[in-house]
């Protein structure tokens, strides 16, 4: 049987002074890319140090996680920024982790937006088109990741920014495709079966259940994770032995 090959990323480096979030000397072993958080939302300069440490140990590509300027929310609220700020907090954040990857021998291959800044652009094409501009005025060669069958996908394409398409491991969907808010029960899939039943449905089938139980057809280069799950590492547990007993593998898909 031919083996089918995915690749797992997880939020990384989102712990700040005091603060601790996530797992990510756990977590690490388990994924083949980590968004970096980049101070706005999460992480400081010594944890994003550490964590790029982490990440050119285990050989795990790197990505900026920019997110808008909201510490206390932990970027998960919406903000309102004009497309010119915007730009320069994108800007600001992806600039700042790509000299500390570079300082320490190795290169940033991609960009995630964060949160709420995620969640606007997935519905918004003037936020998507001011991430991507924000991305080429640094780097033209950064890849964009974001969520599969969004309107960032479309503009990207229009861009010609090189796009990953992304799925997501431990949260519910919505019949429109959209992920399911924060605020509502159930959003955040914490039981380790539900997660890999969900992971296994996007990989095999190209499909995924929504919250409705209607089933969306969903085409994913990457499966994410988030650190701060509760339950990130049983998931990712049980996650490689499902992948062991169907003949998945994980493989960075930027490589």
């Amino acid at each position: 049987m031919e083996k089918l090959s995915i690749d797992i990323n997880c939020d990384m480096g989102e712990s700040y002074g005091r603060f601790k979030v996530g797992n990510d000397a756990k977590i690490f072993p388990y994924i083949t890319s980590c968004n970096i958080a980049c101070g706005f939302h999460g992480g400081d300069p010594l944890h994003m140090e550490r964590t790029i440490k982490r990440a050119l140990e285990y050989g795990a590509q790197i990505g900026a996680h920019p997110a808008y300027p909201d510490l206390a929310g932990f970027g998960r609220r919406n903000m309102q920024l004009s497309k010119e700020e915007l730009k320069a907090v994108v800007k600001y954040q992806i600039s700042a982790l790509k000299g500390m990857v570079e300082s320490q021998g190795g290169q940033l291959t991609y960009v995630k937006p964060h949160g709420a800044l995620y969640n606007k652009a997935a519905i918004d094409e003037k936020e998507s088109l001011t991430i991507i501009q924000a991305i080429q005025e640094i780097d033209p060669k950064l890849i964009l990741m974001g969520l599969a069958q969004s309107i960032t996908e479309e503009v990207a394409k229009g861009e010609e920014i090189s796009f990953v398409a992304e799925a997501f491991a431990d949260r519910k969907y919505e019949a429109s495709g959209q992920l399911m808010s924060r605020s509502k029960v159930g959003s955040l899939l914490i039981n380790p079966e539900e997660a890999v039943e969900q992971v296994l449905s996007i990989v095999l089938k190209n499909n995924v259940q929504s919250s409705e139980g209607t089933l969306i057809p969903i085409k994913a280069q990457s499966i994410c994770i988030h650190g701060d799950n509760p339950s990130v590492v049983p998931i990712l547990e049980a996650l490689q032995e499902a992948f062991n007993q169907n003949n998945i593998i994980k493989v960075s898909c930027f490589k």
